[in-house]
């Protein structure tokens, strides 16, 4: 692989701080920070994990509904793949997101694994780099309850 230049190196960076910020933003229920991570015209999908697909702020609105629910929730951005070309770049970053939903009244909780990758578009922009479009990749999903007993057979 070539050496990168310290422009490259800086755009990486960039970059990555603002993959960091997205899931900080989610995490912390924090919108408008997750909201300062896209273009105004952004498009983004959600549905390989069952949610939806639309601009910045519909999609949005759907998260501050559904992300309510979960009492906890911890994404972690890992093994990126970033390509820039200019003023624009691509990046496959995988996630890992386990999230909690509290059941019977708070007392147990649900716990969700979910794992894929973030196909992003981005562009840089006055403010920084933001994705332009946003894909979920779908790898797995799996629930557990620790709280249940084991049943015997």
């Amino acid at each position: 692989m070539p050496r990168m230049t310290p422009e490259q190196l800086l755009d990486r960076l960039e970059i990555d701080d603002l993959l960091t910020r997205y899931a900080t933003g989610v995490d912390r229920k924090d919108w408008d920070l997750w909201e300062s991570c896209f273009t105004a015209d952004a498009v983004i999908d959600y549905t390989a994990f069952g949610g939806i697909r639309g601009g910045v702020g519909e999609v949005r609105e759907w998260l501050e509904k559904t992300m309510v629910m979960f009492s906890m929730s911890q994404h972690m951005i890992l093994n990126k793949e970033i390509e820039i070309s200019g003023d624009s770049a691509t990046s496959r970053a995988g996630f890992y997101n386990p999230m909690a939903l509290p059941i019977d009244g708070g007392e147990n909780r649900l716990l969700f694994f979910e794992g894929g990758y973030y196909l992003d578009q981005l562009v840089r922009t006055a403010e920084g780099w933001k994705i332009r479009e946003r894909v979920e990749e779908f790898s797995y999903s799996s629930r557990l309850n620790p709280q249940l007993k084991p049943t015997k057979s």
